[in-house]
């Protein structure tokens, strides 16, 4: 069963992955109204919802864009940061939509930026845990059940991780459009591109929903044994 899962997951994610890949490749060809950059369309969505405390940086790297909470920054990669397509667009707003989630204390976001220190511990140690939990599974099988607590705590993550970005590519596309940035030729692309980035994290919670089941059979199996 749980090969059978890890293979669907797996397909699923090449899938996903793959769509993405030629989503935004196919929209990087269609021009944003008024030819402005994702460093201009951050700026001006971050302005026009009364945020003048958050910087627009430029960083490294291919899908590495994020909103930085910490630092008050929305980092676009370079493609985003200099693109006039509606690629860039799409994403620099979905990263701002996430300072917009900031600025108004958007329930999920908090409840997201209170478990990054605890998941960031988990992620650090889970695997040695869970390796030791089932070497000693039969002796110490408190070991284990440490393992899926700390697992099952960044699977809780990327489950409150989904409605994080699906409010923030809702609040990019709606800004978008009330904008004129995107228009009737182009917002359906707009809200295409930022679905097939949508779909990778719903993969990816059920991946680890998927694995935290696994290691639970683990556990449940040694105690019937």
């Amino acid at each position: 069963m749980y090969w059978f899962l890890f293979i669907a997951v797996a397909i699923a994610s090449y899938v996903v992955q793959l769509n993405l890949q030629r989503k935004f490749e196919l929209y990087s060809r269609i021009p944003v109204s008024g030819g402005l950059s994702g460093r201009d369309v951050a700026l001006r969505m971050l302005r026009e919802n009364g945020i003048y405390d958050v910087d627009v940086t430029c960083i490294d790297g291919q899908l590495t864009d994020h909103y930085d909470p910490t630092k008050k920054t929305v980092n676009l990669s370079r493609d985003v940061y200099n693109g006039r397509s509606i690629t860039a667009a799409s994403v620099a707003a979905h990263e701002c939509g996430h300072a917009v989630q900031h600025a108004v204390a958007y329930a999920p976001l908090q409840m997201r930026s209170a478990l990054v220190p605890v998941v960031q511990f988990a992620s650090k140690w889970v695997t040695w845990v869970l390796l030791a939990g089932m070497l000693l599974i039969q002796m110490f099988p408190g070991v284990m059940i440490a393992g899926i607590i700390m697992f099952a705590m960044t699977t809780l993550f990327s489950f409150v991780t989904l409605p994080v970005e699906i409010d923030a590519s809702r609040r990019a596309i709606s800004w978008m459009n009330h904008s004129g940035i995107a228009d009737a030729s182009n917002i359906e692309p707009a809200e295409e591109a930022l679905r097939a980035a949508a779909y990778t994290y719903v993969v990816a919670a059920l991946a680890s929903l998927g694995t935290l089941m696994y290691y639970v059979m683990i556990l449940a199996g040694s105690r019937r044994n």
